[in-house]
This record gives C-alpha cells, sequence and structure tokens, in this order.
C-alpha cells in the first residue's frame, strides 16, 4: 500500500504558521526579523524532515510521540511567557513583554529531560 505523500513546508508557509499561531493565542511575533526568519527556516527544515513543526531551538527525537511536548507552539510556552514574557526560543512574546520593547533573554529549560 502506497504511503500518502506528505506537502513540503516553505520558509513562507511557516511564516504564516507563527503569524496565525501568534495571532490564535494573543501573542506577538519577536519583531527581529533576521531572528524569526531562522526560525522560520528551522522549523521549516524539521517540518519536511519530520512531519511536524519541531522546535527549532530543542533536539527532538523526531519521533512524534516522544517529541510532542516540543512541536510548536511547545508545552512550555505559556508557561515560559507567565513566567518571563516570552518562550524559550524567543519567538512568541506576551504582549505585556513586546510593549516593553525589550529583547528576550536566554530561559532555563524547563523540559524536564531536555
Amino acid at each position: 500500500m502506497r504511503q500518502p505523500t506528505r506537502r513540503t513546508k516553505t520558509v513562507q508557509d511557516a511564516h504564516t504558521f507563527i503569524r496565525r499561531v501568534a495571532e490564535h493565542n494573543g501573542w506577538a511575533v519577536n519583531p527581529d526579523t533576521e531572528f524569526v526568519g531562522d526560525l522560520a527556516q528551522g522549523l521549516a527544515v524539521n517540518y519536511n524532515r519530520y512531519g511536524y513543526y519541531l522546535c527549532p531551538c530543542r533536539d527532538g527525537d523526531g519521533i512524534r510521540q516522544h517529541d510532542r511536548d516540543i512541536i510548536c507552539p511547545c508545552d512550555y510556552n505559556v508557561p515560559d511567557q507567565q513566567e518571563y514574557g516570552h518562550c524559550f526560543c524567543g519567538l512568541f512574546l506576551s504582549p505585556e513583554f513586546a510593549a516593553q520593547h525589550k529583547a528576550p533573554v536566554q530561559l532555563p529549560e524547563r523540559r524536564p529531560y531536555g
């Protein structure tokens, strides 16, 4: 039996994904377009490699069941935004953090086996 073919995702597809996730959740996207472009590139690569938008800032197994907590937006996004104002990658910002026009900082890893 033939496996269904998966549509390849472009960097533009990843940018669209990022924008839609942010709009849906009421988050802001990091205003650094070069930085966001690098993350969009990583998301597209990971989607084309694994079939899902695996966080480009973390190492996954490439097995969806093991990576579920780090599929973008990851399970740690909301607690990171609540505590620090942005997610681990610095891609998604809380509206309050975005209004301060501060740059994201490196966060401690919440993933238990990260």
